[in-house]
């Protein structure tokens, strides 16, 4: 009796990772490109291993310009010639002009940052010993699906050159 339920179980879950991985690889096949600047990082984190925390200018900013009662919602950002993005506002459901985007958000509310809004990735992993080549990190390279969903494909230099 205890085998379809395991097995039932597990097909569930199998499906269940399959249609979030191919969720995934929708944004990145049909996502825009999105720069967004950093915001200045702690460096110890650079010394702790093969890892960064990432912090957004754009989540800061909005999250003083946001009311505390948004957990999440939507973000408008301008993107200027190269790509880099600006808050904008709040999304309000108007259209976007052509240079706007729509990004996901959520407000942390159980941490030592509380009320800080949160894009997506704030971690970036990397091969040990490549901090030295991380530590010029200027700006996130987010995929944005047009529903808002995004994901952290890579990191630039001041230059906008990938790392």
């Amino acid at each position: 009796m205890k085998t379809p339920t395991l097995i039932v179980t597990s097909l569930l879950v199998l499906a269940s990772l399959n249609f979030l991985i191919i969720a995934k690889e929708r944004v990145l096949l049909n996502g825009r490109s999105v720069l967004c600047k950093l915001a200045p990082r702690d460096p110890r984190s650079l010394m702790q291993g093969d890892y960064m925390v990432l912090r957004y200018e754009i989540a800061e900013t909005a999250s003083s310009k946001i009311p505390e009662e948004h957990y999440g919602g939507l973000l408008v950002l301008r993107l200027d010639k190269d790509d880099v993005a600006q808050f904008q506002r709040l999304d309000d459901g108007s259209p976007l002009a052509a240079n706007e985007v729509r990004i996901r958000f959520r407000r942390r509310q159980n941490s030592f940052r509380r009320g800080v809004i949160r894009l997506g990735a704030e971690s970036y992993f990397f091969q040990e010993g490549r901090a030295d080549d991380f530590a010029k990190a200027t700006y996130g390279e987010l995929k944005v699906a047009p529903s808002g969903e995004s994901i952290l494909i890579g990191l630039r230099d001041e230059n906008l050159k990938r790392l």
